[in-house]
């Protein structure tokens, strides 16, 4: 009997690796599909459901519980659907687990995204695929480590995938169009924004969290040469040290914001105690700052917050006015 319900519990966790690892595949190949514009949402809801099974093969191999239920005296009492289906645990729910095998920085990605999804779940979203794409290669790549990890190399997805073609190059200016969340949906820059800022830097920049990569033309000394479109190099080489500290500015991360109390307040602790908000409010409309081609703020939400240019900006007023403002 022991043994029957041995492999029932195997065939099953098989089958939800391979569902699991069909996931992930649909959505990376959904992803790379020019002809598809809804690439963000589907990749977000497919990769939701694959570590969701990987996790539900996981605890199924180690004989944990990943059905919702409550104790009542000696017996368990299954929460089921209005169908009559076991409940079984969402990705969240597989995340927080104490038995969960899962690092806090991919959980901190995996969680980015279902917070993500619960966002875009309600309404449509338009131009967000550039902006998220390094943190779905972040959770393509960690997918396909942990499931090596837990199961086994032959498990691996990385065979059966390749770097997908461009036919445009990147350039500075579209760095820098990147940069910008002014042409995101409000509820959708203000989630990334919060999330973001609750990282430390460290783990922001780990590629567990979001992997980013450099693209740079590259000329060879004479043909015959090894050609890759890409090739890697290691992080702390002194090649990669020095393109990190020539592109350091060409970073993903949104610039450090301040509410406009912030501003006048700096002033006033730093020597300008008659700059008020008041005086602030004549200075950006006298000088049109929250036009969004002089990039000195961005709106999120329905709330204005500046960048350290502008603080510099005001800095600088305040100091040639003299004793204006002393």
């Amino acid at each position: 009997m022991t043994v029957k319900r041995n492999r029932k519990i195997g065939s099953f966790k098989e089958e939800l690796l391979v569902k699991s690892r069909e996931a992930m595949l649909s959505a990376v190949q959904i992803f790379n599909n020019p002809n598809i514009h809804f690439k963000s949402e589907n990749f977000i809801i497919l990769a939701n459901i694959s570590w969701m099974y990987l996790l539900h093969a996981h605890y199924r191999d180690k004989k944990i519980e990943y059905r919702y239920f409550r104790q009542t005296g000696q017996r368990k009492k299954f929460d089921k659907t209005k169908k009559g289906a076991f409940k079984y645990w969402e990705l969240e729910r597989c995340l927080d687990d104490k038995d969960c095998p899962i690092d806090n920085i991919t959980k901190a990605n995996l969680k980015f995204l279902i917070g993500l999804r619960h966002e875009i779940e309600h309404q449509m979203t338009t131009k967000i695929d550039e902006y998220l794409s390094a943190r779905f290669q972040a959770c393509c790549l960690n997918y396909n480590d942990f499931i090596k990890q837990l199961f086994g190399d032959s498990y691996g997805i990385d065979k059966h995938l390749s770097f997908s073609l461009q036919f445009s190059t990147i350039k500075e200016e579209h760095a820098n169009q990147l940069r910008k969340f002014t042409d995101l949906p409000s509820n959708i820059a203000s989630y990334i924004n919060d999330f973001d800022n609750e990282l430390t830097d460290q783990d922001y920049n780990n590629i567990r969290y979001s992997y980013r990569v450099l693209y740079v033309p590259k000329a060879v000394n004479r043909k015959g040469q090894a050609d890759k479109v890409i090739e890697f190099i290691p992080a702390n080489s002194p090649e990669a040290e020095g393109l990190n500290k020539e592109y350091v500015l060409v970073k993903e991360r949104e610039k450090k914001k301040h509410l406009p109390g912030e501003i006048y307040d700096f002033m006033q602790a730093n020597g300008y105690p008659k700059f008020t908000a008041y005086q602030h409010t004549l200075l950006w409309k006298e000088k049109d700052a929250k036009n969004p081609l002089l990039g000195y703020g961005t709106q999120v939400a329905k709330t204005w917050y500046w960048y350290d240019n502008w603080l510099n900006e005001v800095q600088e007023y305040c100091q040639k006015s003299g004793d204006l403002y002393k």
